[in-house]
């Protein structure tokens, strides 16, 4: 059905915004107010038809120059970074954003962000580096909430090369993407930071 935005407030560009993911692609929405509420209903600020969304789903509040949200009671709940939020959550740029099968990522340069690569361009990628990186994200496009990128095992049986072969590529793109060693849930943050970046896009996960 194209892009999964149908509506949303009012249009005052802000440094804050979010990258809302759908099948037709990406959209840029920016955060203005003090509180965006994102659900199905047309009385939200952010309004989305996406599986799994609830009527009235989340609240996106602003504190000074930063940003929380609030799961609002939704049947299908609310995450970040594939943790399920319980009560409020404070976001840094490039967190992913779950809501129900909608998936959005948090951009905001006034929030002390973990890191900035997310608004840089990509590292050069070898071929194969890319191939991984690709494999990587293909759950994006899949029938189950986003909530974990592709495992080791299942891009080893996607690219028909070893575990072992796999684990040093992604070594290797963590090192470019500036992910360190010991950061929590490495993956998913190559991928959201692959996305991000353009590394990575729907027409790549399409194919």
């Amino acid at each position: 059905m194209g892009s999964p935005i149908l509506a949303s407030g009012k249009g005052a560009a802000l440094a804050s915004y979010l990258e809302v993911w759908g099948h037709g692609g990406r959209e840029l929405k920016p955060l203005d107010g003090g509180r965006i509420t994102v659900g199905a209903d047309l009385s939200n600020d952010l309004v989305a038809e996406s599986e799994g969304l609830s009527r009235v789903h989340a609240a996106f509040e602003r504190y000074g120059d930063a940003w929380s949200v609030r799961d609002l009671g939704s049947r299908n709940g609310t995450f970040v970074n594939g943790d399920r939020v319980i009560g409020e959550q404070a976001l840094h740029t490039g967190d992913e954003v779950l809501l129900g099968k909608l998936r959005m990522v948090f951009h905001s340069p006034g929030t002390g962000s973990r890191r900035t690569e997310a608004l840089e361009s990509p590292p050069a990628l070898t071929q194969r580096e890319r191939d991984v990186l690709v494999a990587l994200c293909r759950p994006l496009l899949g029938g189950d909430t986003f909530t974990e990128p592709a495992s080791i095992k299942s891009i080893a049986a996607e690219l028909v090369v070893t575990e072992a072969a796999v684990k040093q590529h992604l070594g290797h793109l963590y090192d470019k993407f500036g992910i360190l060693e010991g950061e929590e849930r490495r993956r998913v943050r190559l991928a959201n930071a692959a996305v991000a970046r353009g590394a990575v896009n729907m027409g790549d996960l399409k194919k």
